[in-house]
């Protein structure tokens, strides 16, 4: 598990996400760091305001920088707040798994893994 608060935030949002049945093995939380640190370096309240989805009307929020349309879609009962650390990787994660099969196949980390530089998902 990854140290400091973020590796908190990640220990917490991968125990609600286990309890709402998303398997382990689908959230890798050093994949998880990793996408984090390269969408709002750590910063819970992290604005895209430059990016298409904010010149479309939904900028990018939080720690792993989800539009509010996906949060509203991948959000868990009571996680209803984007920029609650928790709350928005809860919603990344299920969002990551349902998309690409687990937070480990996004196209950052697949990047980051055969030794080109982070994309965004």
């Amino acid at each position: 598990m990854p140290k400091g608060e973020v590796g908190d935030w990640i220990k917490q949002a991968m125990e609600i996400l286990k309890a709402a049945g998303v398997p382990v093995d689908k959230m890798n939380p050093q994949d998880i760091a990793k996408i984090i640190e390269h969408e709002s370096s750590g910063n819970p309240n992290a604005i895209n305001l430059t990016d298409q989805n904010a010149k479309d009307g939904h900028p990018s929020i939080g720690l792993m920088q989800t539009i509010q349309p996906t949060f509203d879609a991948f959000k868990l009962p009571g996680h209803d707040n984007i920029r609650n650390p928790v709350d928005n990787i809860i919603a990344a994660v299920r969002y990551a798994v349902d998309r690409y099969g687990s937070v480990s196949n996004t196209p950052g980390i697949q990047a980051m893994n055969g030794g080109s530089g982070y994309v965004g998902y």
